[in-house]
């Protein structure tokens, strides 16, 4: 997945500071990368995905800013694909697949009910250091 993301041709990214605001200011700017890319608000896998990353945000938010000043949304997209990553730089990794356990009762349980649903994919990519990581998804159009 690592090289398929690296060639998608639009890509934005967006340094936070990890406060509440951060929620809406990256779904703002994911709204308006969009439609800079010709992905209209309207695509059935829009709402979804700004869902999905407005909960990672939260997550990166409420449980990440005591070791992690600053979070960065990636965005990106090409054909028939959008992809985007929180990345902070707390150590804790989540089991993403193991959230579905949760009956849907936390914030990563809707965001992999999501990301499958739309016949997505989730992945934890650890820092080199093991300090911090990214959550990325990637969502077909």
């Amino acid at each position: 997945m690592s090289s398929q993301l690296e060639t998608l041709p639009h890509r934005h990214v967006l340094t936070l500071p990890t406060e509440p605001a951060a929620v809406r200011t990256a779904r703002v700017s994911a709204e308006q990368a969009l439609v800079e890319w010709g992905i209209g608000l309207r695509h059935p896998a829009v709402d979804p995905a700004l869902l999905i990353l407005g909960e990672l945000v939260t997550n990166s938010v409420r449980h990440a800013a005591v070791l992690s000043p600053q979070l960065t949304v990636i965005y990106a997209a090409g054909e028939g694909c959008l992809a985007f990553a929180v990345h902070d730089r707390h150590p804790y990794q989540p089991a993403l697949y193991g959230a579905l356990t949760d009956a849907g009762t936390s914030g990563l349980a809707i965001v992999m009910e999501l990301t499958l649903g739309l016949s997505g994919t989730a992945v934890v990519r650890p820092d080199a250091d093991g300090q911090g990581k990214s959550i990325w998804i990637t969502l077909p159009l």
